[in-house]
């Protein structure tokens, strides 16, 4: 099947990294990766502007650069993951551990409204406690992102350019997940100086 016989679906990624990559300091690459999805989807509607965020776990390395991006796409889940993941190894990504420092990380967080690949899957996941999530990766991809209500370092640029998206699950807009979280975590973010 080819990609325009889908339907458009709006979908939302997450932009962060925390290591130099071969162009240069985090908010270079993610200039540079921001403009590679830019070209490789021709439908970029709107993007966050860059925070710095701690990084997680704490004591895992430097602070994060984020940022969250919004676009149409015209194809599944999978064909997105593939070429995002197609755009982190352009950019010197290496999949070694999980949660630890890297180049370029490319979070796909909703695909329009889907649930992927169940909603009994996707709970499994949302409620799994910090310390498993630390040892188990999910095998296949959980849509929406587990973590979305959990992540200042995810809400706050989506406040950027869209406070009121809806979780599919939850129906809480961004705006409510984002009011929901510790004053300690929302206080921990700050917007890149230099855009």
């Amino acid at each position: 099947m080819q990609i325009s016989e889908f339907k458009l679906s709006k979908v939302l990624v997450a932009l962060g990294g925390n290591l130099t990559s071969e162009v240069g300091p985090p908010l270079t690459t993610l200039k540079f990766a921001l403009a590679t999805i830019r070209m490789r989807t021709a439908r970029l509607l709107n993007a966050s502007r860059f925070f710095i965020t701690p990084c997680f776990p704490a004591g895992m390395g430097p602070d994060y650069i984020n940022a969250v991006v919004m676009f149409d796409f015209g194809g599944n889940p999978e064909d997105l993951l593939k070429l995002l993941h197609e755009i982190e190894a352009l950019f010197g990504r290496r999949r070694d551990s999980r949660w630890g420092g890297r180049v370029l990380d490319l979070d796909l967080l909703a695909f329009g409204t889907q649930i992927f690949p169940s909603l009994e899957e996707y709970a499994k996941w949302h409620n799994l406690p910090m310390s498993d999530q630390l040892k188990q990766a999910p095998i296949e991809m959980i849509l929406p992102h587990p973590r979305i209500q959990n992540r200042a370092f995810v809400l706050k640029p989506l406040m950027d350019i869209n406070p009121h998206w809806e979780h599919p699950v939850s129906g809480l807009t961004v705006t409510e997940m984002y009011a929901n979280l510790s004053e300690g975590d929302r206080e921990g973010i700050s917007t890149v100086a230099e855009q």
